[in-house]
């Protein structure tokens, strides 16, 4: 089991340091996009970038805030079983 968790972990580090300069590039895209349209002076289109911006960063949040939830309620479940589960054991053994 240790090293189950040992290889998620050593995969998620992999793939958030290969995804680093992905992202990073989106973000002078966005610059240069907002700077073209201040010079025309748009700015609905500006606010519409910054909305976008914080939709896309939320979703993960929300990806990760309902995952860790349920994993969380799975885990309580999981422990008041064995508990249970021990408990008989020692009646019985008794």
């Amino acid at each position: 089991m240790k090293i189950k968790l040992i290889n998620i972990r050593i995969f998620i580090f992999i793939l958030f340091f290969l995804t680093v300069n992905i992202t990073y590039s989106q973000c002078a895209m966005c610059k240069s996009s907002v700077e073209s349209n201040a010079k025309i002076e748009v700015t609905n289109r500006a606010q519409g970038l910054n909305y976008g911006i914080l939709y896309l960063m939320t979703i993960p949040y929300i990806l990760f805030g309902t995952l860790g939830y349920f994993w969380y309620k799975q885990s309580k479940k999981s422990k008041a079983e064995r508990q249970k589960i021990d408990s008989i054991l020692k009646k019985v053994s008794q």
